[in-house]
């Protein structure tokens, strides 16, 4: 396990057995989920011009509607390894609370 520390934070990277490629952060700072978070948007709408911030809604972009809903979510617990529950998918409100929800997960 190597530990790298930035600012003042250890960070931990892990790497997982069935896919050495793929790492997580124990922990990553709110920034660089958001980053991840909208490459997977990107990705998934197949759209480079999608940029998200906290408050970004499906109001606010065309091909999300509720079946892509499921494909985000998908991919974004695939991405970070982690799965949400019913509970907190219906709580979202916006991207920043999806972002709370991975963090939470993530610390």
């Amino acid at each position: 396990m190597c530990v790298f520390t930035a600012v003042g934070v250890s960070k931990r990277l892990i790497y997982p057995t069935f896919a050495p490629h793929i790492y997580k952060l124990e922990f990553m700072e709110r920034n660089e989920v958001l980053k991840q978070v909208n490459q997977v948007f990107i990705d998934v709408l197949d759209n480079e011009s999608i940029v998200l911030n906290d408050e970004t809604t499906a109001n606010d972009i065309e091909e999300w509607d509720s079946l892509t809903h499921i494909h985000l979510v998908v991919a974004v617990e695939k991405h970070f390894a982690i799965v949400f529950t019913s509970k907190e998918i219906q709580s979202w409100s916006n991207v920043g609370k999806m972002i709370d929800s991975i963090m939470a997960k993530k610390a």
